[in-house]
């Protein structure tokens, strides 16, 4: 009887754990994704691991990747294909905003991105009747909270029809549909009129971009004269030596896992941003001290990665997540080693920024 009762007991603990792990566990942010409904964007489920394999043949060799025209056009292609495999798993451990902050003293992950967030909305100096441009808004997080935040009208734009989709069901939850829209579009070639917005930014999503020229040129041309433009970007910094192999392989780990096609320097985006006709008003790494460490959301420990990659092999075992999800999953964790690997020595920074004008007597 007693063996009986302890069985039973371990078996109530394990559908218990099955359950949280599971079914409870959301998105950092809010629980709008659970780990049961994870899906692999617009792919269908017998084209994931496909899909998969050819991204990693593109992408495994980084700065081979736009050497030519050719690979260069198929640069989008590809990234809209890492957005299909990763949005799910980003929405279910990350939340609705795809990108990095400085963490903040006493404030939780949440607070210190949405505290990253109103930065760019104050930068602009957006007010209410702006009508703003969000450049890469993937499934729109910054875009909520900028306009909440300003008051302001914003227009997001991203590659991937998923996001698109993601993205506007997150803006009617919150109330927001009447002053954020989503385009599914190419930020590179943007199927908006010449002088039709107000301020843009870009939140870690230009590094996409194989020649910053082009969507900066995009931005240029659709911003009104006098219209700010905020950019955070995914750079190496000075202290990155291309004859250090762990330099090396740190940042080629972070731009296969991210579908980069090839990293820019930190010292070439004020410039590169001068030859499209901006006026560069302020330059700043907000990862430098006083920030603290942005990475150290990253530092998941092997408890906490073996428990998602359970729930993960247990979900594909099941079939209730396709075949290839485990692989994304272990590419991302893999990608989150180098990244920290990057902040940890000082290498990267995923939050360069520039404040750039388009001079008022630009035509």
């Amino acid at each position: 009887m007693e063996a009986a009762t302890m069985a039973w007991t371990a078996a109530g603990v394990g559908m218990a754990l099955v359950y949280w792990f599971v079914w409870v566990m959301g998105a950092a942010e809010v629980k709008g994704k659970r780990a049961v409904d994870l899906k692999m964007g617009s792919i269908t489920n017998d084209k994931v691991k496909d899909k998969y394999t050819q991204y990693w043949s593109f992408f495994r060799r980084p700065k081979e990747t736009a050497t030519t025209e050719a690979s260069a056009e198929k640069v989008p292609a590809f990234v809209d294909t890492f957005y299909n495999l990763v949005t799910d798993i980003y929405e279910w451990g990350w939340g609705q905003s795809f990108h990095f902050s400085p963490s903040l003293p006493g404030r939780s992950h949440r607070e210190a991105t949405r505290v990253h967030e109103e930065r760019v909305a104050d930068l602009l100096q957006a007010k209410p009747g702006h009508r703003l441009l969000d450049v890469g808004c993937g499934v729109g997080g910054p875009m909520r909270a900028i306009a909440a935040h300003s008051g302001s009208n914003v227009v997001g734009i991203t590659i991937n029809e998923y996001q698109v989709n993601r993205a506007r069901a997150h803006n009617r939850k919150a109330g927001l549909d009447s002053r954020c829209e989503v385009v599914c579009g190419n930020f590179l070639s943007m199927p908006f009129a010449d002088a039709s917005f107000d301020g843009a930014y870009s939140i870690e999503a230009t590094c996409h971009a194989p020649r910053l020229q082009d969507v900066y040129g995009e931005v240029f041309r659709v911003l009104k004269p006098g219209g700010l433009y905020v950019s955070y970007e995914w750079v190496t910094t000075s202290l990155y030596r291309a004859d250090n192999p762990d330099h090396v392989e740190a940042i080629h780990g972070i731009e296969r896992g991210d579908a980069l096609p090839g990293l820019r320097r930190q010292d070439e985006i004020a410039s590169i941003a001068r030859e499209v006709g901006f006026e560069v008003l302020k330059e700043l790494d907000l990862a430098l001290p006083p920030a603290l460490p942005w990475w150290t959301r990253l530092k998941m420990g092997r408890i906490a990665y073996w428990r998602n990659s359970l729930v993960v092999r247990v979900l594909t075992m099941l079939r209730i997540a396709p075949k290839g999800v485990s692989e994304v999953h272990e590419m991302l964790y893999e990608t989150a080693q180098h990244l920290t690997r990057g902040g940890e020595t000082g290498i990267f920074t995923p939050m360069h920024m520039v404040l750039l004008r388009k001079p008022v007597e630009s035509k």
